[in-house]
């Protein structure tokens, strides 16, 4: 039978002509799926027709099972943080022979070599050497891979926030948490499967704003909820109304919409606003307990800093990222530093004030983070990263104390969640200037962060204007010497 171009698939569309078209696409479309499932080609496509953020089977088995990262913002100084460079003390004031002053944002600004202005010392049996700024992550560096090699494509923080975020230096593609709990799903039915957090001093997001945590092209049910660590956590998070009234409410309101998605089934968004429905209720319930630091000891909240003034508002988020962890949300991304330059990790005018400032802010929450989740167990099966969206020039930048953008080399740490502990890969040249040794690219570092969940990123595609897209686009290695 031909296919009628006037059909219209309604409920009240019981006609004979009706009934064999629909079961004879119906039986077409399994028969499609069966021998495309037979070659391998439907296996990473998980099933959502259900529950979009039902927990789906990874590729193969893997320790980490969610992620907490925590993102730099602005760029934080690899030679002044994690990247020990000798030659820079020597070569103080030098010019740096075949510098190509384009690399940077301040074109018209590049000075000598500068060497850094923190001490650095050995620390943990590997003997990694660390910036005096971080008294308390150091003695973590036994349980952290170093990659020391990543670069990027782009030295503006926009374009370059996007493309650690999402692999693309354009707004538009979906973020690696996306991508993440559309592979995966989530382990929570009451919290959102991803989770972000941004700086609460007044400091504003990153720059890019949401799109850092959007999901591009996929369902909207994908994207980053966003957090708040002062006040209420999610706005209007308190029901208005009572538990049952609300209840009757959401049962009319998901029934009317029910019956809309049934004329329009192909529609995403209509699939992504009724989960987001259910999940608001779901949260009115959950998330209150979920996010209420104060329901820990004393000793941990002040592990952590909450009676620190100054790192209360980065060591609540830590706190609650745990606990998001531990019920099951998959994946938590929390940002140290806002919009501006100076308000975050970004040291154009003084490198030493900016970095030891937020160095406060952030070492010991990170540091109790890491030590709260191992001794919980946690560890082992969440991955926890570090790093901003590029690191920044040996150089000093003219008129000041501080250094440019460098797209070139920045180091990214990560720890548990099966990595090898205590190990340093790739290096840059003598000045921490660029990757010269097994250089990592950001396409390298999402493949590896996917391996780690047990995801093959060449497998994890969604078809979207007539391609098969990937996080990693068409390329992308994974750093296999930081795995354990």
């Amino acid at each position: 039978m031909p296919f009628d171009p006037h059909f219209i698939a309604t409920p009240s569309a019981t006609s004979r002509r009706a009934f064999l078209q629909r079961v004879g696409a119906g039986a077409g479309l399994v028969g499609l799926a069966s021998l495309l499932t037979d070659e391998g080609f439907g296996a990473s496509i998980p099933n959502r027709s259900l529950d979009p953020m039902a927990p789906q089977p990874a590729h193969f088995a893997s320790q980490a099972k969610s992620v907490i990262w925590l993102f730099m913002n602005g760029g934080q100084s690899q030679v002044d943080t994690w990247d020990y460079k000798p030659e820079l003390l020597k070569r103080d004031g030098q010019e740096l022979p075949g510098f190509d002053k384009n690399t940077g944002f301040f074109t018209g600004q590049v000075g000598p070599l500068m060497k850094s202005p923190f001490k650095f010392t050995q620390h943990g049996q590997s003997g990694a050497w660390v910036s005096e700024i971080f008294p308390n992550l150091s003695k973590h560096v036994d349980d952290m891979a170093f990659v020391h090699s990543c670069y990027t494509d782009t030295n503006n923080h926009s374009p370059a926030l996007f493309q650690i975020n999402t692999g693309m230096s354009r707004m538009g593609f979906p973020c690696v948490g996306s991508w993440v709990t559309y592979g995966l799903g989530s382990e929570s039915k009451n919290l959102p499967g991803f989770v972000v957090m941004y700086d609460t001093l007044g400091r504003g997001l990153p720059k890019g704003n949401a799109s850092n945590w959007g999901a591009g092209f996929l369902p909207g049910v994908y994207q980053g909820t966003p957090l708040s660590a002062q006040g209420s956590p999610i706005e209007n998070l308190n029901p208005v109304l009572d538990d049952r009234h609300q209840r009757k409410q959401l049962d009319l309101l998901n029934k009317l919409n029910s019956r809309h998605q049934a004329l329009n089934p192909s529609d995403a968004a209509l699939s992504a606003r009724i989960e987001s429905f259910e999940l608001a209720y779901r949260m009115q319930m959950a998330a209150p307990e979920a996010l209420d630091v104060e329901r820990e000891s004393a000793a941990t909240k002040s592990l952590y800093g909450l009676d620190n003034p100054k790192c209360v508002h980065f060591a609540k988020q830590c706190l609650m990222a745990r606990r998001m962890v531990e019920r099951g949300v998959r994946m938590v991304q929390i940002y140290s530093g806002g919009m501006d330059n100076e308000r975050s990790w970004d040291g154009h005018a003084d490198i030493a004030a900016n970095h030891r400032g937020f160095a406060l802010e952030t070492d010991q929450p990170i540091a109790a983070l890491l030590s709260d989740m191992k001794s919980r167990g946690l560890l082992e099966s969440t991955l926890v990263i570090c790093c901003g969206e590029f690191g920044r020039l040996p150089l000093v930048q003219k008129g000041g104390t501080g250094r440019d953008h460098n797209p070139h080399a920045f180091t990214t740490w990560m720890a548990g969640g099966g990595v090898k502990g205590g190990v340093h890969h790739g290096e840059t040249d003598e000045f921490g200037h660029k990757a010269v040794i097994d250089r990592v690219s950001i396409n390298d570092l999402h493949a590896t962060i996917l391996q780690l969940l047990g995801i093959d990123h060449t497998k994890l595609t969604y078809r979207f204007n007539g391609r098969d897209y990937r996080l990693t686009d068409v390329a992308g290695q994974v750093v296999k010497p930081i795995l354990a």
